[in-house]
């Protein structure tokens, strides 16, 4: 895994070098980044949890943020299925010691694919929560919220107890408890490093994903649908009158409108 993100890494020194080289060639259009510009955006977190900003939050004190900015969607347990699949239910005691969910193996059918059943590393849901939530106010969460929210699903896991305080300095442990941590494999065609055998890049081989062109008893046409539940388009009024200050697309009108 360390020489994929080495070569991540790579390309994002080339890109800013390309981005401030292109800067100097037209230094009427546009400037360069300040430090403090680049510090706002540069909020991701890895798996090895580089990235991870200083803070703790404890699972009593993430049941009060829940409650308030994240129940309306996930329900207050995060059992909800009215707009997202929910985030909990689906792992038992034995997925938190094998590190590997049985529900989701092929000769199980599970009814519903909770959050917590597929997700394998913990610093996808640190980095999603603090990027991301709450629906209507994307990057309003402090460092110390997203500890405490994520203490909270944990706990609602049975990975924490439930006077457990979250924090940068002990996420490492926690993660050797989470139910699926075992569930990811890079032993796929579109992964680094992956054996020949199994089509890996750089390895000669091929993606593991094939697709034909559709060429008789084709659709005449294909409408694509709405991006988001109908619930969830509804749920602070009308993306059409909304503005919102990130992203590419500002709003579009909720169906009928």
């Amino acid at each position: 895994m360390s020489s994929y993100f080495d070569a991540v890494l790579a390309c994002a020194v080339l890109g800013a070098s390309a981005v401030a080289g292109a800067a100097d060639d037209f230094p009427r259009i546009g400037r360069a980044a300040t430090p403090a510009e680049i510090k706002a955006w540069d909020i991701d977190v890895r798996p090895d949890f580089l990235g991870l900003p200083a803070g703790s939050g404890s699972v009593p004190q993430g049941r009060e943020i829940f409650a308030a900015k994240c129940a309306a969607c996930h329900g207050a347990a995060g059992e909800s299925n009215a707009m997202f699949n929910p985030l909990i239910g689906g792992t038992t005691p034995a997925d938190i010691a094998t590190g590997r969910v049985q529900g989701l193996l092929p000769t199980t059918s599970p009814s519903q694919r909770t959050v917590f059943m597929k997700v394998a590393t913990l610093s996808t849901v640190f980095d999603y929560i603090q990027r991301a939530m709450p629906w209507t106010q994307p990057k309003s969460l402090k460092a110390d919220e997203v500890y405490a929210v994520l203490a909270y699903l944990l706990n609602l896991t049975a990975v924490v107890p439930d006077d457990f305080t979250l924090s940068d300095s002990n996420i490492a442990e926690v993660q050797q408890r989470l139910p699926n941590r075992n569930g990811m494999t890079t032993n796929h065609g579109l992964w680094p490093g992956a054996p020949a055998s199994k089509g890996g890049i750089g390895n000669g081989g091929r993606p593991d994903v094939q697709a034909g062109a559709c060429m008789r008893d084709c659709a005449a046409e294909v409408r694509l649908g709405p991006p988001a539940p109908e619930a969830m388009r509804k749920a602070a009024g009308s993306p059409a009158e909304q503005n919102r200050p990130f992203g590419a697309v500002r709003g579009t009108p909720l169906l009928g409108d």
